[in-house]
């Protein structure tokens, strides 16, 4: 606001967070990214066509640049003051996107890495759970900058959750799901004792976080609460107006 005047210039407000999301048809239940109730706070979605689950992590998002920075122009020109993606395997166009937006730019999961790395213990590390630890390359993991020697499971070889996706199936079992990574869970931590923490890849993977972290006794990191402390970037909380005798009695400095 300048001298009594508010600033225009966008279509919609009060949702700063905006997220591109993958061409699929898959049950995204409550936890996921592409589900709108899993936000405490309203946010913009727009589709990118073509982007389906196979194309992206299967086949390297090969030839879905162009079609992501459209749909990130979209957004930040309908009112995203910042933009993410449903997909950890879009930690390929990281730099591209951000370049080209003009806005901060959040692709995946793997880039909190380094930062949970840092809050361990020495001898800890964090270990990696993936949709498809059979193509999350040491390409991706560069674009990511995480080490090439990271803890990795992948939950391909389960029942359900990694077919589910991948094959952009229209159902999908959640307790058949869970036993998958809880399986994959327990994997990481007994062939990888010196795991720590661990970091969920995939974004679909947020409706299990919390059985994760109770079967294995680590704190679990997702993209969701990635996400949230984004937005808090771009929605600053507001505190009530200071005053100093409140604060005294409160027992603040």
């Amino acid at each position: 606001m300048i001298d009594g005047r508010i600033g225009g210039g966008k279509a919609i407000y009060g949702a700063p967070l905006g997220i591109l999301v993958l061409e699929a048809r898959f049950p995204r239940i409550p936890g996921d990214m592409g589900n709108a109730a899993t936000w405490p706070f309203p946010v913009l979605y727009r589709v990118v066509r073509g982007a389906s689950p196979d194309r992206v992590v299967r086949r390297r998002a090969e030839g879905l640049l162009p079609a992501f920075i459209e749909a990130g122009r979209e957004l930040v020109a309908t009112g995203a003051a910042g933009i993410t993606t449903n997909c950890g395997f879009l930690c390929l166009f990281q730099d591209e996107l951000a370049a080209a937006l003009g806005v901060p730019v959040l692709t995946s999961s793997l880039l909190q890495y380094r930062l949970i790395a840092r809050m361990l213990p020495p001898g800890k590390r964090p270990g990696i759970l993936t949709v498809s630890a059979s193509t999350l390359s040491a390409e991706h993991l560069a674009a990511a900058d995480v080490p090439r020697d990271a803890p990795i499971e992948g939950t391909d070889d389960g029942d359900e959750f990694s077919q589910a996706i991948l094959e952009n199936r229209p159902e999908m079992d959640p307790a058949a799901a869970e036993r998958d990574l809880l399986g994959a869970a327990e994997r990481l931590v007994d062939r990888h004792p010196e795991v720590g923490a661990i970091l969920l890849e995939c974004t679909n993977m947020g409706p299990f976080a919390a059985a994760i972290a109770a079967r294995t006794g680590r704190p679990v990191f997702d993209m969701v609460a990635l996400v949230t402390w984004f937005h808090t970037a771009l929605a600053p909380r507001r505190f009530p107006p200071f005053e100093p005798g409140l604060a005294a009695a409160a027992g603040g400095c």
